[in-house]
C-alpha cells in the first residue's frame, strides 16, 4: 500500500516530463498550430520599458514577446512572467479578454515557452506593473524544462557548457555581458577619438615564431603546408607603421596551446595599439587615461570592489623592477657584482634559476616570487631588463634595461608596453637568439625567425610605442567577476565524454 502511494504521489521523471511536452507539440501540429512555423512577430515595446517607463505608457497597447518564466492559474484568470532581453514584467491573461478558445490554450503551454503577447500597459490593486493580455500567441515550444524549478542555475559546469540556460535564468550573467559589449564600446570610442585606426590581421600564420606561448596547429591542405594560429598581433601591427599608418589598433582573438585556469582560457581578447612618434611613457599616460575613464563610465566610479577589495582606478604607482624588488624584497641590483653574484642572492632567498641565469634574469625571477603578489592597487613597473624584452627598444643611458613596462592590478598583470625596438640589425640578433633558446628547450619545435618582419624594419620603422591589454581581465576587474570563464559566452570546456 505504501508503495503504490509513494508511485502516485511520486514527480514524474525527466523522460515523462520530456515526453508530455513533445505530446503537446504533436497535439498543436494536428490542430493546424504549429508554433515553429510562425516566421514574424511585430514587437514594438520591452519588458525592461514597460516598467521604467510606466507613467507614460499607462493605459497604451503594447505587442512584447519573450519567454514565459513563470505562471499561476487562478481559474479564469492567470498571472505570468515574461522575460526578454531587456527584463521581466508580469502578464494577466483572463479568460474575458483573450476569449475562451485562446485562454484554454494559452493554459497548456509550458514554462519556458516563447510568446507574443497584446494588450495593456496598467497596474494591478497590488501595484505590480503589468500587461493585461487580449491576445496570446505560442511562437515556440520548449521541448526541455527549464533548470531547478525557474529559481535559478547554479552549477557552474552546467552554466558554461550550456550558457543559453544560463543566461535565461540569471539575470545577473546577462548583465555581464551586457557590460563587456559597453566596455569594448568605450575602448573603441576612446581609441578612435584619438585618430587611432582599427584593422584587422591574420588569424592564420605562416611560421611559428620563436615567443615562449605555445601555438595550436593547423594544416592548409590546398598550400600543402602547416599553419599556426596567432599567439598575438604584433608584429603584423607594426608592419602598418612601417606602412605610413600612425596610429593602429586591433580587437584581437588570440589563441594558445597552453594550460587553462581561472585567468587563462585557450582563445581570449586582446587589445593591441601602437602609435608612432611616441615612446613607452606615451603609453603609460594612455593606460591611465583609458582605465580611469573605464571604471567612471562602466561603474560610475574610480573606486571599484573587486572580490571585496576596493580597487582605486584613479590613483597609479610607478615603479621600475629593480625599485620594486628592492622594496618587496629588499633585494639591490645595483650591489651585485656579476651573474655569479646574483645567481647566489636567488638561492640565498630560495628562488630558482637556470644554472647560466644571469642579472636580468634573477631580477624577473625575484619579481615574480616577492612583488606581483603586493601590487593590488593599480600599479605601473617599467624598465625592464633586455633579456626578456625581445621587441623592447634598451635605454641609452644603461642598455641591460629596456623601455618597457606591464601594469598590473590586483596582483594580476594586465598589460604590456614597450618603445617598439625599430633597429632591424638588433631586432635580427634578437630573434635568433629567442629561436635558438626555444629549440634548445624543445628539440622539436618548428620556430623560425620572422624574417619577413626585420626586412619590414629595414625599410624604417619610426619611433613608435606600442600597447597590449586583455580584454577579458579587464571585464572581469569591472563586473566583479572571479574567474575568466564568467566572462566568456562560451569558454573551452573538457568534454563530458
Amino acid at each position: 500500500m505504501n508503495s503504490d502511494m509513494n508511485k502516485n504521489t511520486a514527480e514524474p521523471s525527466l523522460s515523462e516530463l520530456l515526453q508530455v511536452r513533445r505530446d503537446k507539440l504533436t497535439a498543436l501540429r494536428e490542430a493546424g498550430c504549429d508554433p515553429f512555423e510562425i516566421t514574424k512577430y511585430d514587437v514594438d515595446a520591452h519588458c525592461a520599458q514597460i516598467v521604467a517607463d510606466f507613467d507614460e505608457m499607462e493605459g497604451s497597447h503594447v505587442s512584447v514577446a519573450g519567454r514565459m518564466m513563470s505562471r499561476r492559474v487562478m481559474g479564469k484568470a492567470s498571472f505570468a512572467d515574461l522575460a526578454d532581453s531587456t527584463g521581466r514584467v508580469q502578464l494577466y491573461v483572463r479568460r474575458d479578454d483573450v476569449g475562451e478558445e485562446n485562454y484554454a490554450a494559452f493554459k497548456k503551454w509550458d514554462i519556458g515557452d516563447v510568446l507574443g503577447v497584446e494588450g495593456e500597459v496598467f497596474r494591478t490593486q497590488k501595484g505590480e506593473i503589468s500587461v493585461k493580455a487580449t491576445k496570446v500567441t505560442l511562437l515556440a515550444k520548449s521541448l526541455l524544462p527549464l533548470p531547478e524549478k525557474f529559481h535559478g542555475l547554479r552549477d557552474t559546469d552546467t552554466r558554461y557548457r550550456q550558457r543559453y540556460l544560463d543566461l535565461m535564468v540569471n539575470p545577473e550573467v546577462r548583465d555581464t555581458f551586457v557590460k563587456r559589449s559597453l566596455i569594448m564600446r568605450e575602448i573603441r570610442n576612446y581609441l578612435d577619438s584619438r585618430g587611432f585606426l582599427e584593422v584587422d590581421t591574420p588569424i592564420l600564420t605562416p611560421i611559428e615564431i620563436g615567443a615562449s606561448a605555445r601555438p595550436f596547429v593547423t594544416h592548409h591542405n590546398t598550400l600543402d603546408m602547416d599553419m599556426y594560429l596567432r599567439i598575438e598581433t604584433e608584429l603584423y601591427l607594426k608592419r602598418l607603421i612601417v606602412g605610413g599608418f600612425d596610429r593602429v589598433y586591433e580587437v584581437g582573438r588570440i589563441f594558445r596551446n597552453e594550460g587553462m585556469d581561472t585567468r587563462h582560457n585557450p582563445e581570449f581578447t586582446t587589445v593591441e595599439l601602437y602609435q608612432a612618434y611616441t615612446d613607452y611613457k606615451g603609453m603609460m599616460d594612455l593606460v591611465i587615461e583609458l582605465n580611469t575613464q573605464l571604471a567612471e563610465k562602466i561603474c560610475g566610479t574610480t573606486k571599484i570592489t573587486y572580490q571585496g577589495r576596493e580597487i582605486d582606478m584613479g590613483h597609479w604607482e610607478k615603479l621600475t623592477m629593480t625599485e620594486a624588488v628592492k622594496k618587496y624584497s629588499g633585494e639591490d641590483y645595483y650591489s651585485w657584482e656579476d651573474d655569479a653574484a646574483a645567481r647566489a642572492v636567488a638561492a640565498k632567498r630560495g628562488v630558482e634559476v637556470p644554472a647560466d641565469a644571469t642579472m636580468g634574469t634573477v631580477l624577473v625571477e625575484l619579481f615574480d616570487a616577492f612583488v606581483e603578489e603586493n601590487l593590488i592597487q593599480p600599479t605601473i613597473i617599467y624598465d625592464y631588463p633586455v633579456e626578456n624584452s625581445p621587441l623592447a627598444k634598451k635605454k641609452p643611458e644603461d642598455p641591460r634595461f629596456t623601455e618597457r613596462f606591464e601594469y598590473f592590478i590586483n596582483a594580476t598583470e594586465f598589460g604590456n608596453a614597450f618603445s617598439e625596438l625599430n633597429d632591424p640589425i638588433d631586432q635580427k640578433e634578437r630573434f635568433e637568439r629567442q629561436v635558438a633558446a626555444k629549440r634548445k628547450a624543445e628539440p622539436n619545435t618548428t620556430a623560425q625567425v620572422d624574417y619577413d618582419y626585420v626586412t619590414a624594419l629595414e625599410y624604417g620603422l619610426a619611433p613608435t610605442g606600442g600597447l597590449g591589454f586583455g580584454v577579458d581581465r579587464l571585464v572581469m576587474l569591472l563586473t566583479d567577476s572571479a574567474s575568466i570563464r564568467d566572462v566568456l559566452l562560451f569558454p573551452t570546456m573538457k568534454p563530458l565524454d
